[in-house]
């Protein structure tokens, strides 16, 4: 395993897979107090993706402690890492890959998003659509231009945060972010078995939930399906829950009951 630090890569060879085929994986977490927020949830989500990509194995316990030691240091901000099948192998084939390559980096927390979690968004959408790919479907992985073609046309359009849906319509999640939705009892949440990014925050939530009794679905549906809810919030391990209070011109509680209860139940549980 190469370990290197993101803000000094003077190591990363041009021939690495990361950058040559996009062949890698990331997380992005949010540290608070010197603490790395959902570092369970982070870690399921490696070994997720080392598994599902079929990558060599990783130093696990020198990672783990360079990634505390970074979050140690940082105090308050956004630790990021990075996995990349590392360099090896001919064209397309991954055989003779067998030094992955992991690399730290910090940055400042985006500060908007306490705002966000306290007054709530104007939700949009978006033309673009996301293509299914079972495959990779879940894994936050490197190739990201689908996202960078949303940001773009979500930024052209000055809104916050916007749906997306993949190219039979239905409902995947947001640019940035999973999405929920309340109607009555039952919380929803789209399938993500063909498109999407299963968040760790989206995981963490699914698990309060359960833990709560609640019914929760997770669903293949239009926008349409927003429109009898009760109340919608986003989430990603960095917003944290963030109520949507507008969307089709349509008004929508930002406090409503379980996102305002998620927030709070995070906030105790990581100290945030």
């Amino acid at each position: 395993m190469l370990l290197l630090d993101g803000n000094h890569v003077d190591g990363l060879s041009p021939a690495d897979r990361g950058l040559t085929l996009g062949d890698g994986f990331f997380s992005t977490m949010r540290v608070s107090n010197g603490q790395i927020c959902l570092l369970s949830y982070h870690l399921a989500r490696i070994r997720n993706c080392l598994a599902r990509l079929q990558f060599p194995a990783l130093e696990w316990d020198v990672m783990v402690t360079a990634m505390q030691a970074r979050a140690s240091r940082l105090q308050d901000g956004v630790l990021k890492i990075i996995v990349t099948r590392g360099q090896g192998g001919r064209g397309y084939s991954p055989l003779g890959c067998s030094r992955p390559t992991v690399i730290l980096s910090e940055y400042a927390y985006p500060a908007h998003y306490d705002t966000w979690q306290a007054q709530g968004i104007v939700l949009g959408e978006i033309d673009q659509r996301l293509g299914n790919q079972p495959l990779l479907a879940g894994l936050k992985t490197l190739g990201r231009l689908e996202q960078v073609l949303f940001k773009a046309e979500l930024e052209s359009r000055g809104l916050a945060e916007a749906l997306v849906c993949d190219t039979q319509g239905h409902l995947v999640e947001a640019v940035t972010a999973n999405l929920f939705w309340r109607q009555g009892q039952c919380v929803f949440t789209p399938a993500l078995t063909q498109a999407g990014v299963a968040g760790v925050m989206r995981a963490w939530c699914l698990d309060q939930l359960q833990r709560w009794q609640w019914d929760v679905q997770e669903v293949s549906q239009t926008p349409a399906a927003l429109v009898q809810a009760d109340e919608i919030w986003l989430t990603n391990a960095l917003m944290g829950q963030v109520p949507v209070g507008q969307w089709r011109g349509r008004s929508y509680p930002v406090d409503g009951a379980v996102c305002r209860r998620l927030q709070k139940s995070y906030h105790d549980e990581v100290k945030v």
